[in-house]
């Protein structure tokens, strides 16, 4: 289902979407809507990592558990050349 959603744009954003929908062959709605989509998702993604890090944080301030950079590097070095490597044991 779908709803409609005013949405006002100033006369210099509105023409560059216009112009750059035309060149697109699409309309100026689609190439808004697709914008709207990627920044969604883009930030969802953000804030899904950002809940993450912060989890490791508390977890790391309370267990003390990590893995040094450089078993962080030689790990992902190991992924990198292709070689499938289990990730660093954590340690206190």
């Amino acid at each position: 289902m779908t709803v409609t959603t005013t949405l006002k744009l100033d006369e210099s954003i509105k023409g560059r979407v216009g112009r750059l929908a035309a060149s697109r062959q699409r309309s100026p709605h689609w190439l808004m809507r697709e914008a709207i989509r990627e920044y969604v998702e883009r930030e969802e993604k953000r804030e899904a990592l950002k809940e993450a890090a912060l989890e490791a944080w508390e977890a790391f301030q309370t267990t003390g558990a990590h893995v040094t950079a450089d078993e962080a590097d030689d790990w992902l070095a190991k992924l990198e050349a292709g070689e499938e490597a289990p990730p660093p044991e954590c340690h206190g």
